[in-house]
């Protein structure tokens, strides 16, 4: 009795590292555009800011190797798609949209045992867990023993990466893969996982040739030079490795944690622009001002306050739905060690604050940040659930659901490995390239005393008591 479940693919990219014609300067990746794979184009605006264009990224794959990629796709087909599904779902009631859809997991596991037992597909409504694209409340009601997620909800479709998105405002819906392995990281009557997280880092080996490689340019390069100071660096750093954390890296869940740390460097070296004005790292920087050896680290984590509970700790919501984009400046030495540096760097700084405050922005119309923002909130949901230990109260050790033999969600080549994209950007007579960063979230902080607020308004509780799972249909676990 083994399912696998719908495989969602994201995209490939390339990765990169900054330095000079002179020295290295610091950032995330290496640059240089015509290192990216795809149908992406590239051009030099008057101001010397590359710009990208052409078929928009959808994300990365991975191929047999563990090695990353880019992916484009044609935005044609996402429409027509959207028109079929949108004249075939107008009678269905999981594809209605609503404000507030309440889901039993422990009825979703019944249904889902019943098919496996039965050797039947997951139906799509399953796989979408009936169309909720955020995690909004975790309830807990005692009578019936149901421990149940909601949020806002509509119809969806599948895009042309086969991952569903919502009908109306094309935000991802929650995958039944994703819900698994968050409640695996949480699960019954076994330690809490500390922190989930993805890191991008170029070998101390690659930085040490990197080093060797521009004192052996010195200052003799020019411009007519660039392409083979860009295979030189691209060569010499090699590939960067993946490093996955709290979660198997063969899963959907970690693979958006990759994407979104990746594209994020190719915007923040100017490789990607996103359809929200946000300014590139390299765009900001001025190479004069820039420590020889620096390199600077970018890492999304979630903004962990503004959690709320009842008091009797039955119903949690999580009122500020954040991401934070933050910054952290390093040295590379000569032999490719990497140590923390005292001095801030404003062109980062500024880069990684017009990222954050622009972030519900830019998930509006880049799936993989409106992916990690709800990877963010199931974690901080399944934590919750774990905190409380809602599995005892409801006699649910979760036989199905948290196991991979039974529900098998570890369906992915696990991304090891990251091929260096370069951007070569001149400033004056020093040319710019960027590296290393990740994502890092401890959905327990969330829970920490001086984040969680008591809600005394009783919304959460009203919000709860407005429907229950009391009166349900046999076989029925969602309702609105």
């Amino acid at each position: 009795m083994n399912a696998t479940l719908r495989r969602f693919l994201p995209a490939p990219v390339s990765c990169g590292l900054p330095n000079s014609m002179f020295r290295t300067v610091g950032c995330l990746l290496v640059g240089l555009t015509l290192s990216l794979s795809g149908s992406i184009a590239t051009a030099q605006n008057t101001g010397g800011d590359t710009i990208v264009f052409g078929n928009p990224i959808a994300g990365v794959d991975v191929d047999a190797t563990g090695v990353l990629k880019v992916r484009t796709v044609d935005p044609r087909l996402a429409r027509q798609r959207l028109m079929q599904a949108r004249q075939a779902a107008q009678t269905e009631d999981v594809m209605q949209r609503s404000e507030l859809r309440k889901v039993s997991l422990n009825r979703l596991e019944k249904v889902v045992a019943e098919r496996l037992a039965a050797d039947r597909p997951l139906s799509d409504d399953i796989l979408a867990v009936a169309g909720l694209t955020t995690v909004k409340y975790v309830f807990f009601y005692p009578d019936t023993q149901d421990i149940v997620i909601a949020g806002p909800a509509e119809g969806f479709v599948a895009d042309p990466t086969e991952r569903f998105v919502g009908m109306n405002t094309g935000r991802p819906t929650i995958l039944l893969e994703d819900l698994a392995t968050a409640l695996r990281a949480y699960p019954p009557s076994a330690p809490p996982t500390r922190v989930i997280s993805v890191s991008i880092d170029p070998t101390p080996e690659g930085l040490a040739r990197m080093q060797q490689f521009l004192r052996a340019v010195g200052g003799n390069a020019n411009r007519g030079d660039t392409m083979r100071l860009v295979h030189g660096l691209k060569q010499n750093l090699g590939l960067q490795t993946v490093t996955i954390k709290g979660i198997p890296a063969a899963t959907h869940f970690a693979r958006v944690l990759v994407e979104a740390d990746y594209r994020m460097k190719l915007i923040g070296i100017g490789l990607e622009q996103l359809p929200v004005p946000v300014r590139s790292y390299v765009s900001r920087t001025n190479p004069q001002t820039v420590a020889a050896n620096a390199l600077e680290r970018w890492y999304f984590q979630p903004n962990y306050d503004g959690v709320s509970v009842s008091d009797d700790r039955m119903a949690m919501r999580i009122n500020e739905r954040g991401v934070q984009l933050v910054g952290e400046g390093e040295r590379v030495m000569g032999d490719g060690k990497r140590v923390m540096a005292g001095r801030g760097n404003r062109a980062s700084q500024a880069f990684t604050k017009e990222f954050t405050d622009k972030y519900p922005l830019i998930a509006s119309k880049v799936r993989v940040y409106a992916e990690l923002q709800q990877l963010i909130d199931l974690a901080i949901a399944a934590a919750y659930i774990q905190e409380q230990d809602f599995y005892a109260q409801a006699d649910w050790n979760m036989p199905v659901l948290g196991d991979e033999s039974q529900l098998r969600v570890e369906t992915y080549t696990a991304p090891e490995k990251v091929e260096t994209a370069v951007n070569a950007i001149w400033r004056g007579n020093t040319l710019m390239t960027p590296l290393g960063g990740g994502v890092n979230m401890q959905p327990r902080v969330a829970f920490n005393s001086d984040r969680m607020k008591v809600d005394a308004s009783g919304e959460n509780v009203e919000t709860k008591n407005a429907a229950g799972p009391s009166d349900l249909e046999p076989g029925q676990w969602w309702w609105d």
